[in-house]
């Protein structure tokens, strides 16, 4: 069997509003929560219990995801700002500390 080998470059990911995509995917969950749990004894009855814990588990999950995504976002700012004030001290517009 031949190795498949790529004939282009991947392109570079997708930056969008993460903090804000996260933060809604958590705050949805939570809602979904809240909205199931006057119908515990329903769920209970039905052997259906499993969704509402499921919704918060996705709430706290989303929790974590918004902590990571804000600690990512800063890195990246951070990085981008040191990239351009190595390259004021050089000089050189675009150039980074390992060149």
């Amino acid at each position: 069997m031949a190795k498949w080998t790529p004939k282009h470059e991947a392109p570079e990911p997708l930056e969008g509003p993460v903090v804000a995509t996260i933060t809604g995917g958590t705050i949805l969950w939570f809602v979904l929560f809240l909205v199931q749990l006057p119908f515990y004894g329903w769920f209970e009855d039905h052997g259906h219990l499993w969704w509402l814990w499921t919704c918060l588990a996705g709430a706290g999950l989303g929790l974590i995801g918004i902590w990571y995504v804000r600690k990512r976002d800063a890195a990246i700012k951070r990085d981008a700002a040191g990239r351009d004030a190595s390259a004021a001290a050089t000089g050189t517009p675009g150039a980074t500390a390992a060149e």
